[in-house]
């Protein structure tokens, strides 16, 4: 594991590259009291030729800082990052499986570790790096999911939090899932408001591909950036991609608030092409049917299929990035 730590009168410390060891912290530690604490997901790939990548660590590494600076813990030099985490990933290279849908997951983490009960700003903190092979999200095959909307429960509000990748946004969302996933469910398509505008499903970004009603043109679309929605890095780079290589074809991108009402609307006049949530762990994962309101909205996917078009088009994409079949600045080479 790597670790760097912090105070406010001598700044960040030496970092240092150490065997996977417990953390010896005091019970009167702030994390334990008050919620200092926030986090990245992030992976290494390794494709068949041995070469080891990165997926837009500069992402991470803001969204970090962003995270830090909303609960008064230090921000870290982005390059410095970057850095760290290639000279850790260089060290731990034979635990990245050279295959595809295979990675290193790493979870960067910062935490508070002054030992008071009052609160303020930490006077001391922990920056850390973990790491853990994993496997395919979806070990049997790509699948797609049903989602339970969600409006008896809010992930984020106005003025909060949920554009941050904190822990305490997390544990809230544990009982919801688990209510949803006893009806049937495999996550919570969360609604905001008396208009229930759509927001994200479980802990990814949410997007939808519908056909406009007047102009019969196709349009993805994703919830915007108005502090209720996680700043995704792979959000961004749909997006991203989606401009450049689905807009030539006639698509429309927008990010913009629509409601579930819409969503089923369009789902009723046959308008909904497909639906996709976005997150590191799965890059996509199709949506086939949404729970609302005592009926399943029916996402656009025919019978048989467990991906749309535009889904497929975007895992492929990004993929071939991450492992290097495409050459792209977004890919850094450790």
């Amino acid at each position: 594991m790597l670790s760097v730590e912090w105070t406010a009168s001598q700044g960040w410390l030496a970092p240092r590259i150490t065997p996977y060891q417990n953390l010896s912290l005091d019970p009167a530690t702030c994390v334990f009291h008050y919620g200092f604490e926030c986090f990245e997901g992030m992976k290494a790939y390794k494709n068949n030729e041995g070469q080891v990548r990165l997926f837009r660590p500069d992402k991470n590494a803001a969204r970090l800082n962003k995270s830090s600076a909303r609960i008064a813990l230090p921000n870290f030099s982005p390059t410095a990052f970057v850095d760290l985490l290639s000279r850790f990933v260089a060290m731990e290279e034979r635990f990245i499986p050279a295959a595809r849908g295979y990675s290193l997951y790493l979870r960067p983490t910062m935490i508070g570790t002054q030992r008071t009960l009052g609160i303020g700003p930490p006077g001391s903190a922990l920056l850390f790096i973990i790491a853990s092979p994993v496997g395919p999200y979806f070990p049997t095959g790509f699948r797609a999911v049903s989602l339970e909307a969600t409006d008896y429960a809010v992930r984020a509000w106005p003025g909060g939090v949920g554009d941050m990748k904190l822990g305490a946004n997390y544990a809230p969302c544990i009982v919801p899932q688990l209510q949803a996933a006893k009806r049937g469910f495999h996550q919570n398509l969360w609604l905001f408001g008396e208009e229930e505008f759509v927001t994200e499903v479980g802990t990814m970004n949410f997007f939808a591909a519908i056909r406009d009603k007047e102009t019969g043109k196709k349009r993805l679309m994703t919830a915007p950036l108005d502090g209720t929605i996680l700043e995704g890095v792979i959000r961004d780079s749909v997006l991203d991609l989606a401009r450049e290589r689905l807009v030539p074809e006639g698509w429309e991108v927008e990010e913009k608030k629509f409601t579930m009402g819409e969503l089923a609307n369009a789902a009723d006049e046959g308008r909904l092409i497909e639906a996709f949530g976005t997150g590191t762990a799965g890059v996509v994962s199709p949506v086939r049917k949404i729970s609302w309101k005592g009926r399943l909205v029916d996402c656009g996917l025919e019978k048989g299929s467990e991906a749309g078009d535009v889904t497929k088009r975007m895992k492929d994409w990004i993929e071939g990035i991450q492992y290097g079949d495409e050459e792209h600045p977004w890919s850094l080479k450790i």
